[in-house]
């Protein structure tokens, strides 16, 4: 029989070769032509993992670990292979769970249940353990099972977070993967095998452990553990009050939504916030001194909601809240930088106009008039129309904007008329103990539904833009956001099952030759996890 030889395209360059050979050995004969390691490809433009095979001619887009979706699949892959060190150390019979949680610094926090002792001898015998995996280069195999038997299988296994998650899958058949004999369900594509899993460092923290991992853009580096204690505590105390609802993962949500009342759920939910308002408030109050109330927060964290929230009970205090927003204090258009691509900069603090922004509240505190400025943003300049103001005797100032805990946005203002206060969307809720939601995607579902809404940009669009938000937040918000006197999370337990239909039909409408289908097809893979509501 003859051989069948395929046409690959890769970039400008030709090349022939035989029916079946694997992406992974095609990707070999490249990999020296890449800074970083080549973990999937697109064929086509439709993403596939290194062990699939060559069955026609086509055009073969590689992705790295420094691209968006191979790093996401190394350290989903890094969970599957920490998972089956932590349980081959301590043995199955003795562990009850394993918890990844979210991320703290550059990793993800992780608690055992069971009986073992947690301590820094037996993380180093894991830590071992995985070194000795990836010398071992063990391969990352993947294979499809029909839905009943994954659910017998992981009551078996003793993973009831993920029978009880399949029991609500539409989809008849599932996709496995295992390292050895250890079989394990993720939500995405894997590495080809352990041997790519170089970067990583063990450390105890808390009650449990990080795993430290190489960030995206130096993803050969694994940086030092610095912990953000404020921000940790905040996410394990939401973590706490779901498990206490009985809520751990996205599986036990569902149960709550389809035999029980969800109602008293949101109610619970609604009034744990509103108790959480009403503390800062009094926080603000007791500081007699406070005059500026500075909120910060990454994209769609309902800063404004939580702006309007905290008014109504600072009133309630006593006070006597006025609402300004840093966006008013833009400089002129023809004054703001431009980025490397030689696009306007909103994102950056040099777009502020600080001087005029500092004189101003100075002036305020020092019992003057002033007229706050109004920001044209069709003219790009600020218009001067409204009424003087003057700041009364039981007065704060509400400032909203991405930089408020940026000390050089206030630099000119006494620290102790500050209060400062960092918002995000810090999702408690996992899909199931290995499978973790980013904080980022229920932020960018939010900010896709809003923006439909509100804004009348389309789906894609909004994933479009996307990444360049992220960057602007990674630069402009997060470095600071251990500056702040309390963090709230603004997150909602059923948050997602709510916004289910909404945003399905926004990300349907995404076109499958579009670039931002790879990521509007990842979200509605995510989204069939939950019953709506």
């Amino acid at each position: 029989m003859n051989e069948v030889f395929y046409t690959v395209q890769v970039g400008d360059c030709d090349r022939k070769f035989r029916e079946g050979t694997t992406y992974l050995d095609i990707a070999k004969e490249y990999q020296h032509e890449y800074e970083h390691d080549i973990v999937l490809v697109f064929v086509d433009g439709r993403l596939q993992e290194l062990f699939k095979t060559l069955k026609k001619d086509c055009k073969l887009e590689f992705v790295t670990t420094a691209d968006s979706l191979g790093y996401k699949a190394y350290r989903r892959s890094m969970s599957l292979m920490l998972v089956k060190a932590v349980y081959d150390v301590a043995e199955h019979k003795n562990i009850d769970k394993v918890r990844i949680h979210y991320s703290v610094s550059k990793g993800y926090y992780c608690t055992i249940e069971g009986n073992i002792e947690l301590t820094q001898e037996f993380l180093d015998k894991v830590e071992r353990r995985m070194r000795t995996m990836v010398e071992k280069n063990l391969p990352i195999q993947k294979k499809s099972v029909h839905t009943d038997d994954a659910i017998a299988m992981f009551g078996e296994h003793g993973m009831h977070d993920k029978e009880r998650l399949f029991h609500y899958r539409r989809v008849s058949r599932v996709n496995i993967y295992s390292m050895n004999e250890f079989e394990d369900y993720y939500y995405g594509y894997m590495v080809p095998s352990a041997g790519y899993l170089k970067y990583f460092k063990l450390y105890l923290y808390d009650e449990g452990f990080v795993i430290q991992m190489p960030t995206q853009g130096e993803p050969e580096k694994v940086p030092p553990f610095e912990p953000q204690n404020q921000l940790f505590h905040v996410l394990q105390e939401s973590t706490k009050w779901g498990d206490a609802q009985g809520i751990e993962t996205v599986g036990d949500l569902n149960d709550k939504i389809t035999r029980s009342d969800v109602n008293e759920l949101v109610l619970v939910q609604e009034a744990l916030q509103e108790e959480k308002i009403a503390q800062i408030a009094e926080q603000v109050r007791v500081r007699s001194d406070v005059r500026f109330v500075l909120i910060a927060g990454p994209s769609s964290s309902s800063k404004t909601t939580f702006s309007h929230r905290l008014s109504v009970q600072l009133r309630a205090n006593g006070l006597c809240p006025y609402p300004i927003a840093v966006d008013n204090y833009f400089k002129e258009r023809e004054e703001t930088p431009k980025d490397e691509n030689g696009n306007y900069d909103f994102e950056g603090l040099g777009a502020v106009d600080v001087e005029l922004f500092n004189r101003q509240l100075q002036e305020l505190l020092d019992g003057k008039e002033v007229v706050i400025p109004e920001f044209n943003f069709v003219t790009g300049h600020k218009e001067y129309k409204g009424r003087p103001k003057k700041l009364k005797e039981n007065e704060v100032l509400v400032i909203e904007g991405i930089h408020c805990l940026n000390p050089e946005l206030t630099r000119n203002l006494p620290d102790e008329n500050k209060f400062k206060i960092y918002i995000s969307a810090l999702t408690q809720l996992n899909i199931d103990e290995h499978n973790r939601i980013p904080t980022t995607d229920g932020r960018l579902i939010r900010r896709i539904v809003r923006d439909a809404r509100t804004r009348g940009t389309s789906a894609k669009e909004t994933i479009r833009m996307w990444p360049s938000v992220r960057k602007g937040e990674e630069c402009n918000i997060f470095p600071y956001q251990e500056e702040a006197d309390v963090m709230f999370n603004s997150a909602l337990i059923y948050e997602l099952a709510v916004l289910k239909p909404y945003v399905e039909a926004l990300l349907f409408g995404v076109d499958r030759k579009a670039p931002e289908y790879v990521e509007a097809k990842r979200l509605l893979k995510f989204l069939d996890y939950f019953v709506g509501i």
